[in-house]
């Protein structure tokens, strides 16, 4: 019988909690057995909120270790501001163990801080690998759905949870009973580590014209170095006013505010999720002084990168966390 146990973070993702365990739920019941058990743990044994306002009950309290096969830190929004110290100190005692350590979500951070991930592969959300990327520079940071690597195990979050549990399973208990657990999870197929974490430019943009494709993807590519609408245009055989009204037609923006607010969405995901500088923060977005960035992003948000890193907009959650 494997033992797993399920540290939790505040404001951790449902989805990808849920994902894991009824994954597990279901791999025992198309076995037949109880295989798998597991354990909800939380800092002080008492229940942990969701991130989306839903509180879960827990087990016990982080020191509750014993019999564990493996530990899976869940987390979600704001890991970075949360105190981790107690839960990096067990997370240090399961590893000299040899007990296997996943993450769901951007549980990777807490691994990452406790130095548990050096050496290892491992991936994060999208929405966090610029900030994780920035903060652990040493890692080996992937954008896949998930990573296993020796007794380490990190998946992007929401349903690649499923994917990564799956995939554990098979190795575990077969290709049959992943198979059995996949269709009764109506998930159609087990994906693939290295499917793409995002949807595919055209389909989020909602247009399939190449060249704006195109065009976008250098966008999003080149955010620290911005290029100028003259070189995305000459990029993609056009000329600048030619870009100008195929950006009005498909997106109906100009082509330098839609990059624009690529670059601060990008600056806004830096803030909230690292501690680095301020003017570091807006150099690493394209912009050349603090003052330039600080205008451009008051204009788009109505609020200061500083006022943003002091009091964030918690626009995720439901009324409980307001």
């Amino acid at each position: 019988m494997s033992t797993i146990l399920f540290l939790m973070v505040p404001s951790f993702s449902m989805i990808a909690f849920a994902s894991a365990v009824e994954t597990l739920r279901l791999a025992n019941r198309a076995m037949n057995n109880h295989a798998y058990r597991w354990k909800v743990l939380s800092g002080d044994g008492r229940p942990v909120i969701a991130s989306n306002g839903i509180p879960v009950a827990a087990d016990g309290a982080y020191a509750d270790l014993a019999g564990a096969t493996a530990a899976i830190v869940c987390s979600g929004t704001d890991v970075q501001t949360f105190e981790h110290r107690d839960l990096i100190a067990k997370l240090r005692t399961l590893a000299t163990r040899g007990v296997a350590l996943g993450a769901l979500c951007t549980g990777s951070y807490v691994l990452a801080r406790a130095g548990l991930l050096d050496g290892h592969r491992c991936t994060i959300h999208w929405e966090n690998f610029d900030a994780f990327r920035e903060e652990f520079p040493d890692l080996s940071v992937t954008q896949e759905l998930f990573e296993i690597d020796k007794l380490r195990f990190t998946c992007a979050g929401g349903t690649a949870a499923i994917d990564m549990m799956l995939s554990l399973v098979s190795k575990q208990k077969g290709q049959e009973v992943a198979a059995m657990v996949t269709d009764q999870l109506i998930h159609h197929r087990m994906r693939d580590a290295h499917e793409r974490q995002r949807m595919e430019l055209r389909a989020r943009l909602g247009v399939a014209h190449p060249k704006l494709i195109s065009v976008v993807s250098e966008m999003e590519r080149c955010i620290e170095q911005p290029l100028s609408c003259a070189d995305l245009a000459d990029g993609v055989d056009l000329s600048t006013r030619q870009l100008e009204r195929l950006f009005r037609k498909y997106i109906g923006d100009a082509p330098t505010r839609y990059y624009l607010g690529l670059r601060l969405d990008r600056a806004r995901h830096l803030l909230l999720q690292t501690s680095m500088p301020i003017l570091s923060v807006g150099l690493a977005c394209g912009f050349v002084s603090a003052s330039h960035f600080s205008k451009c992003y008051s204009e788009h948000f109505a609020r200061t990168p500083s006022q943003e890193r002091r009091n964030p907009r918690r626009d995720d959650r439901g009324s409980k966390q307001e």
